[in-house]
């Protein structure tokens, strides 16, 4: 039940109508049976400096921020994590008494998943399909788990590059056109396959990255960050081949699990968030 007592939470984005947030954090704290609500808030791009600002006043104790404000609203912040900081976006801001505070949980999100599924990256060989706002999140989190190296696979090599430099610093990355012999090369080589394209998304669930899945190696993890379908084609073939595959529904509801945490200290239930962010899409 909603009182004077209860504390705002939401989502900024533009638009923001097709957003699963407010289900799978208004399903955790129904649970966590703390007093919360969390709601979806329409920010036009202009808008958000007095949007931020009125979140401020109105003492929300914090948001999620989605496209296409994860950028623009660092210089906005009091402070800036150090994820957040690298990645060069935040996707949550806690509020503490008018200190605004950006992270991204979209690290913890995709590194939980893949080690609730049972693989763990350290020392591993990793190769990335795709460079685009998520890979940069997902490259982070890969590197602070201690990979031994990312090889990306593109389209365009030179336009990933400049990341590449970028990340160089923290660990071995290298980047190469996705249907070259170097590439394939790279493939044979990795024990986790990440796509980070939208490829295979709904509703063009026929697209997907090219895999030649003779180069692959028969034990290789493939993780699709998608999900929706649940089952991409590359996954589809991924399984087909007889490799372990995983879907992004984990990095979805873990990053929002680890957003939970910062706004209330309290731990949410994932798996429900899991089952509800399912039961969303079916309908």
């Amino acid at each position: 039940m909603l009182t004077g007592k209860t504390k705002n939470l939401g989502v900024l984005g533009w638009p923001i109508a097709h957003s699963l947030s407010p289900v799978l954090q208004n399903a955790a704290i129904g649970k966590a049976g703390v007093d919360y609500v969390y709601t979806a808030l329409p920010v036009r791009p202009e808008d958000l400096p007095a949007a931020v600002a009125g979140l401020k006043a109105l003492q929300f104790r914090g948001w999620n921020v989605t496209i296409p404000h994860k950028t623009a609203i660092m210089p906005l912040l009091d402070a800036i994590d150090e994820d957040a900081r690298i990645i060069g976006a935040v996707n949550t801001v806690v509020n503490d008494d008018g200190h605004l505070t950006g992270y991204n949980t979209d690290v913890t999100g995709f590194i939980q998943a893949l080690v609730d599924a049972g693989f763990v990256p350290q020392g591993k060989t990793v190769v990335l399909l795709g460079a685009g706002g998520a890979a940069r999140a997902v490259v982070w989190g890969l590197i602070k788990a201690g990979v031994q190296a990312i090889y990306i696979g593109v389209r365009s090599p030179e336009k990933v590059q400049p990341l590449v430099d970028e990340f160089s610093a923290y660990g071995t990355l290298t980047v190469s056109h996705w249907e070259s012999e170097d590439f394939a090369a790279k493939l044979s080589a990795a024990d986790l396959l990440v796509n980070t394209t939208p490829l295979g998304m709904t509703p063009h669930v026929d697209a997907m990255p090219p895999v030649d899945w003779s180069k692959v190696k028969a034990d290789a993890f493939v993780y699709d960050i998608i999900y929706t379908p649940a089952e991409t084609r590359l996954l589809r073939e991924a399984r087909e081949y007889g490799h372990r595959v995983l879907n992004g529904e984990g990095m979805l509801a873990g990053q929002g699990a680890a957003a939970f945490v910062k706004w209330t200290g309290v731990a949410p239930n994932v798996e429900l968030m899991k089952a509800k962010l399912r039961a969303a899409l079916a309908t």
